[in-house]
């Protein structure tokens, strides 16, 4: 079944509020209103780099991000529930003009796409720090080298929570 992104950010929910997400109130941001990305490159987030798990909606979360090259990072994601995957996420950060926005598709655990077949959520830099990524929506916060925590907006405004995926780097 394929969601439109509207459907997806509920299904999501649903799922998270299914799975127990742990469900905070962090940080994310979102861009202005007419105001365009930061300049930045890939390098820029480059600490992201590495094998990281974690727990999140109850069950054990995985992140596995690749090394800087030809101007994108990659990550595959899967979330396991018990005995069982729940879903994937393959995702990208990658350079366009000037600045840097990240990508991803979902996809069930049969491997069955959740977005439109030529659609992926996007998500447009907001901010850049020493220690932090602000993605529209999403947040990579480094707390040490080898402590990362990742909070993401889930739901449509006034209904929205933050979840944050607590990792460690393997």
């Amino acid at each position: 079944m394929k969601f439109s992104n509207t459907l997806y950010l509920l299904a999501f929910f649903l799922l998270s509020t299914h799975l127990e997400g742990q469900v905070n109130q962090v940080d994310t941001r979102k861009l202005e209103p007419g105001s365009t990305s930061p300049a930045a490159t890939i390098e820029d987030v480059a600490w992201i780099e590495g094998h990281w798990i974690g727990e999140a909606f109850g069950g054990i979360a995985e992140e596995i991000w690749s090394a800087p090259a030809g101007g994108t990072m990659m990550s595959s994601f899967r979330l396991i529930d018990g005995d069982d995957v729940s879903f994937y996420e393959f995702i990208i950060i990658r350079e366009v003009d000037t600045t840097i926005t990240m990508q991803l598709k979902h996809f069930d655990n049969a491997l069955r796409g959740w977005e439109e077949k030529d659609e992926s959520v996007e998500f447009p830099l907001v901010e850049i720090t020493e220690d932090a990524v602000y993605f529209e929506g999403l947040t990579f916060r480094k707390l040490s080298p080898h402590k990362m925590d990742v909070c993401v907006l889930i739901g449509e405004e006034d209904g929205a929570n933050e979840v944050t995926f607590n990792y460690k780097r393997k």
